[in-house]
């Protein structure tokens, strides 16, 4: 992967100077990265900024020799429903490895899922008035980067990006950015969802973004505990965490929130803000890192919590017969202001994006395009984009 530097990068210094580090982008209209060669299309005029991409076609976004390192990437297309937003899907391929590195939605590999975008920024994310995706994830490549968009759709849309990149040799240490994408719908009771397992170390767990469509009853859906097993953890994990949103950086319920290393973008449902039906967050170990040297899986439970009102114990012995009980069990309260209050299992539909670096690249599992679209369609209450109307037209050739 070359040889490194003689001085750490400082690139969080906006007064760091390395002529060394050869600046590129890649577009439509220079989709080389040639030096003098960006804007050529039409006199220079804005000739081609933009693709129109067939139902089932596929365009090469980049193909570039290294070393270098991926600083940001924009992408965008016109608003349209969830399905449309999610058909869109985004691999990468490293060092002419012909199986993929990187393989997920668009709009889950800026952090959101359930094809709805909407606006949040984080550390490493921003999608600015829920239209413009930006991610700031690094991504060093050796020999060589390629990066495919497809299009599984069934109607075309046009496709905007920009790819920014540095050429030079890279630090000693850096790994290669894997991110693959999961999901269970419904999940399996008493079954921990996987978020990510598979990849061989040395590695270091970047973080993830997680989907939650809400299926099962209950007051509250997230006291599972996220579990980092890492080198040879068998039963019991190294990292346990205390529930979903602690694991978020929030406390007492998960609303709709952004900050730099955890949030939920996206909490949605037809009543209750406390009772969604879709929900999205996400979580980057970038000041607390986790590595591993040789294996890492990391799991979320399906636990929730329900309270039962008093004379409820009807509706308590049914509950029970459906939802393990978790933890200590049900606790009655002696004082009479309600029965019993607890945690038990349920089952839900998951999902979740994984980011994670190592030091060799190696294959993700290929997105199946028909898991990540199910039951994700528009909702009665949710109403359209304003420019959904402009959209299919601009999309539909």
């Amino acid at each position: 992967m070359g040889r490194a530097h003689n001085h750490p990068m400082t690139l969080d210094n906006p007064a760091f100077i390395d002529p060394a580090l050869d600046s590129r982008a890649v577009t439509f209209e220079n989709p080389s990265g040639g030096r003098g060669a960006g804007g050529a299309a039409h006199g220079g005029r804005k000739g081609a900024p933009n693709m129109r991409v067939g139902a089932g076609e596929s365009v090469v976004l980049a193909d570039l020799d290294g070393p270098g390192t991926i600083r940001h990437i924009w992408m965008t297309i016109p608003p349209a429903p969830p399905e449309v937003m999610r058909s869109l899907f985004i691999e990468v391929f490293y060092d002419g490895l012909e199986v993929p590195s990187i393989s997920v939605p668009f709009v889950d590999f800026f952090g959101l899922p359930h094809g709805r975008p909407t606006e949040y920024h984080s550390a490493l994310h921003a999608v600015q008035e829920g239209r413009g995706f930006n991610s700031y994830v690094p991504m060093p490549f050796g020999e060589r980067v390629r990066i495919v968009a497809t299009n599984g759709g069934t109607r075309s849309i046009i496709l905007y990006y920009q790819v920014d990149y540095t050429l030079s040799p890279l630090e000693a240490g850096n790994g290669y950015l894997h991110v693959g994408f999961r999901r269970e719908n419904p999940t399996v009771q008493r079954r921990d969802f996987v978020i990510v397992d598979g990849l061989e170390g040395p590695g270091r767990f970047l973080g993830c973004a997680i989907g939650v469509r809400v299926i099962d009853t209950g007051d509250w859906y997230g006291e599972g505990e996220v579990k980092v097993y890492r080198d040879g953890d068998d039963d019991l994990p190294t990292i346990c965490g205390t529930g979903l949103e602690d694991y978020v950086g929030t406390a007492w319920g998960l609303g709709a929130h952004a900050a730099p290393y955890g949030g939920a973008p996206l909490s949605i449902g037809p009543s209750r803000p406390d009772q969604p039906e879709f929900v999205g967050f996400y979580r980057w170990h970038v000041l607390d890192p986790i590595m591993f040297t040789s294996e890492l899986k990391v799991t979320i439970q399906q636990i929730g919590a329900k309270f039962f009102p008093i004379g409820g114990e009807r509706a308590l012995a049914e509950y029970e017969e459906t939802h393990p009980v978790a933890g200590q069990g049900w606790q009655y309260d002696a004082k009479g202001r309600y029965l019993a209050w607890g945690i038990a299992e349920r089952v839900d539909d998951y999902c979740a994006v994984s980011f994670v670096y190592c030091t060799r690249p190696q294959g993700v599992p290929r997105l199946d395009l028909a898991v990540a679209l199910a039951d994700i369609e528009r909702r009665p209450w949710e109403a359209a984009h304003p420019m959904e109307a402009v959209s299919a037209v601009i999309g539909t050739p």
